[in-house]
Parts: structure tokens; sequence; C-alpha cells
């Protein structure tokens, strides 16, 4: 008989919960966990708060006070909303992982020795070193901060990649890292997020061809960054790259400390293609069927979780299996119809053997996002225990 995965076990522990709603395998999720950690080749993972949105989780693979455990280092934040109410929690090593204009928030962080200790602000531009020091004021202490470098592949007028840092050659890197120094800001590291390798499945021969390319690239310049910026700084606290797809990648540069990842623990859909590695689902959300238009087609209670990026099927949930009246699980067989796809309210999905009253199980399509759609995540543990936790939305009214 074979093995029992996560779905199964998701499926029997959260058999009398009324959907909609979004569960964890407790038992997967720790399993990704220990895979980042191996795949990361002795450097410690830096976890991905957009990836995660839940304390909970966060303090699964970080420990309780959201510092550490072995493998893993800090945290990546997106907001610096979110990066004070972490710190407030405990965690003592929060990289944020974008710029950020919230002057009351930036105020909050450059005026406390607590949290400037913390917290290291993400900035690319003179203009961000504007904005924090007129949120600073006059008594500020002196931020730490990070500089994003465009990790991106050129090829003539092509640009593999996200459009993210005006700052790319090590001369110029180096030159804003002056200009900040000059101003009484702390350099303490810079950043590489190589998207076009970490955020692109190997979906053909060409496509595994242009990674290694812009691997090789990357590799070069990166190391060329951080001779110039060690010029100006001295030694470097962080130097982060890396995501998901492309830890073993970014784990092989030797100038690089650390590496970031936080999709890999949920597992989602756009990380089904990759050849370097196979996570295990961990998350799945559950509709109800609410009517049969058709003996072939069963329509879900809401369902249009599109995911953020280039609008494509790519982009949509995916339905993988249902649990019938019984208690069943039946798997397979199941897809979304291509002229209505996952909607606002109700979702269409092709299927023989659905009744009104199933529950249609999905994986989305990125990992944090899904927990933008509801309060809780509700953990399933190896005894078959369930636990609901807070996702972000759940928490919102601490920390904005």
């Amino acid at each position: 008989m074979q093995e029992p995965g996560a779905l199964d076990r998701i499926s029997a522990a959260t058999a009398d919960l009324e959907p909609v709603f979004a569960a964890v395998d407790s038992t997967a999720l720790d399993a990704n966990a220990a895979a980042l950690v191996r795949r990361a080749n002795g450097l410690p993972v830096r976890v991905a708060s957009k990836s995660v949105r839940s304390r909970a989780v966060l303090e699964r693979v970080l420990g309780s006070d959201l510092t550490a455990r072995e493998g893993f280092r800090g945290i990546m934040t997106y907001s610096p909303a979110e990066a004070i109410w972490l710190a407030g929690l405990g965690a003592q090593d929060i990289l944020m992982g974008y710029p950020s204009v919230d002057r009351e928030s930036l105020a909050t962080i450059t005026r406390d020795r607590v949290l400037s200790g913390r917290i290291t602000l993400m900035v690319d531009a003179a203009e961000h070193l504007d904005v924090i020091r007129a949120a600073a004021g006059s008594d500020h202490l002196k931020p730490r901060i990070c500089i994003d470098v465009d990790a991106s592949l050129r090829l003539g007028p092509l640009h593999l990649g996200v459009r993210r840092s005006p700052l790319r050659e090590p001369a110029e890197v180096a030159g804003f890292a002056r200009t900040a120094k000059s101003r009484g800001f702390r350099v303490v590291g810079v950043m590489f997020y190589e998207a076009q390798i970490a955020g692109l499945p190997d979906s053909n021969p060409i496509v595994e061809l242009v990674k290694r390319a812009s691997a090789s690239e990357l590799a070069g310049r990166r190391r060329a960054v951080v001779e110039a910026v060690t010029d100006v700084t001295g030694k470097l606290e962080i130097v982060n790259s890396g995501g998901t797809g492309s830890l073993e990648v970014s784990s092989a540069d030797p100038v690089v400390t650390e590496v970031t990842a936080g999709s890999g623990l949920f597992a989602p859909t756009l990380f089904d293609g990759y050849t370097a590695f196979t996570a295990t689902p961990s998350l799945y959300f559950a509709l109800p069927v609410v009517r049969k238009p058709t003996p072939q087609i069963a329509t879900a209670f809401g369902g249009g979780y599109i995911a953020s990026g280039p609008a494509s099927t790519s982009r949509t949930p995916s339905p993988v299996a249902f649990s019938d009246a019984l208690g069943g699980l039946v798997r397979g067989g199941l897809k979304l119809l291509r002229n209505e796809g996952a909607g606002e309210v109700q979702t269409p999905v092709a299927g023989t053997g659905i009744a009104i009253g199933d529950r249609i199980w999905f994986r989305h399509a990125k990992a944090g996002e899904i927990c933008e759609r509801v309060d809780a995540l509700h953990l399933v543990e190896p005894d078959g225990t369930v636990a609901a936790v807070p996702t972000y939305r759940g928490e919102a009214k601490n920390f904005g």
C-alpha cells in the first residue's frame, strides 16, 4: 500500500472543516525546509517572508524567537511595517528585500536603537537615502543599508530578468556606496537577485543554456562588485543572492555569504519544472462544489486566486484532487476550463465523479500569495492534529 502523502494527510485531518480554507502538511513543510538547507551547501538560508506570510510557519523554521535554527539565518521582509512587527516578536536579523518610502515606518526604525540594529534597509538610489535621512530627523542613529544590484542578464538589447535596481557595474555600485558612507549610512551588504535563474523553470534546453550563461556572467560581475564595494566600506556582513530556484548556483559562488529562499517551503506549482530539485507540495486550499452544470463539470465556490506576474495559465491555481462525501480522496483528471479559468466567485472544473458538496483541492501558482486570501492556515501535524495558525492577513492589525 502506498504511503500517505501530504494531501492524503491534509484531506483526512480536515474532513470536518468547512471550505474555503488553506492547509499545510507539517511533515512536507519540515522536509522542504531541510532540503533548502542541503541545497545551500553550507551557506545560511535567509527566509523570504513574502513567500510565507505566516508567523507560525516562520517560527517553525527559525524557532519561536525568530532568530535562527541550524542552516537558517534571519528573515528577508517585504515592508518596513512588517519588519518592525517581526523585530518586536524577537527577530534580530532582518533584511528589507525592497526599498521603501514609508516615512513613518522608516522614522520608527532609524530613531530606535534596537530596531536600527536589527533591521537593514534596502536601497539602490540617492533618492532612497534622501527619504531615509528626512524620516530619521536630526536625532537619528546611523542606518544600516544594503545595496540592491541588478543581477539580470543582458544580451545586446535583450534584458533577461526583473527590472529592479539601476545599479549594475562595479564602479557605479562602489560610487553609490561611497556616497552613502559619506552621508552617514552604514553600508553592510549587497544583494543580487537573479530572477532569470531562480524563477524560471527548466522548460527546455534553450532555457537551461541561458541560465548557465547568466550564472557565469553574474559570478564574474558579482565578484568584481563585491571587491569594489569592499574597497570603500571594508568587509561586508552580507552578500545575499539566490532564490528557491537557484540555491545550488548562488551557494557555489565563494563571495556569497548567504542565500534567500521561501517558496520552497510550500512548493507552489511555479516550482514544478526544475531539474536541480524536486520539492514536495505542502500547501493546498479547498473549495466547495456548489453546482453541476453538466455531468462532466463541477463548479466550485470562489477560487480566482491568480498569482502576480505576467498573465498566463502558469499564474492560475491548479485543481489536483477532490474529496467526496465519504471522505475519499480522488486524484487526477481535473482541469480548469479554457474560457473561464479561475473565477472571482466561482471556478468550473472539468472532471468526472464530482458531486455537489464535495470539495476540490487546489495548489496555488505562487507561495505566500494564497495567505492573502485566508485568515488562517490549518497546520496538520504527523499525528493528525490540526492547529489553525493566523496568516499575516489574520494578524494585519499588528503591522498595518
